[in-house]
């Protein structure tokens, strides 16, 4: 979606994400990022046929629907990290726990966690009070640093692009159940750490002045 013009607020915030992602690199400030997406579970209702040379593979057109899982994608784009969590819900509760592991199991010597994330009503720091008691909840929202895109610019989120390559590598084809997605984003997740594929990002706040002027609010 694209914001109304001389929008003070999404300028605000966008310099403010924009202003994160050009700090230089700090292993005790890691930088994340974090978006989510849905999958609907399709299940084949006949065996597909195979390829062949000048054929390729083909579906039958009917499916069985298997639900919708969600998928919670965690991206560190310093690090050439990411983690796709598969939940069966996108609750509160859910995202408490992916911010509980990323605290503690991910980047457990961190002094803080550079956080960056779209304005989903679930991304605050009520989550963490909903799913756990209050001084444990305390302690987590003390081990980020919270960061939030503007509303209608979710494309300033470099979850949101991992996301979209996962998408096209893994996802854009039937996949009929939360196993076997759980395992092929696995595989997926493990080749991309493994090269350490990073994001490039160039986009600066002086581009931002520049492109985007129509945003800002203007002054005689």
């Amino acid at each position: 979606m694209i914001p109304p013009e001389a929008n003070a607020p999404f300028v605000a915030a966008m310099e403010d994400v924009l202003e994160t992602y050009h700090r230089p690199h700090d292993p005790d400030r890691p930088l994340v990022c974090l978006d989510e997406t849905s999958k609907q579970l399709i299940a084949e209702t006949r065996a597909p046929i195979p390829p062949k040379p000048g054929q390729p593979a083909r579906h039958d057109y009917e499916y069985k629907r298997n639900g919708v899982a969600n998928l919670f994608m965690v991206f560190a784009p310093l690090e050439g990290w990411r983690h796709v969590e598969v939940t069966d819900h996108h609750a509160a509760l859910d995202y408490a726990k992916v911010l509980k592991e990323l605290s503690d199991v991910r980047f457990p010597a961190a002094e803080k966690i550079v956080l960056v994330q779209d304005n989903l009503s679930t991304h605050t720091a009520a989550s963490l009070y909903t799913a756990f008691e209050a001084p444990e909840a305390r302690r987590l929202v003390n081990r980020f640093e919270w960061h939030y895109t503007p509303k209608h610019g979710s494309w300033l989120n470099m979850a949101e692009s991992e996301l979209a390559v996962v998408t096209n590598q893994c996802l854009s084809r039937r996949i009929p159940d939360k196993h076997t997605l759980e395992r092929e984003v696995a595989a997926w997740e493990r080749h991309r750490n493994t090269h350490h594929a990073k994001a490039d990002w160039h986009f600066t706040t002086e581009n931002a002045r520049v492109k985007l002027k129509r945003l800002y609010p203007q002054f005689e």
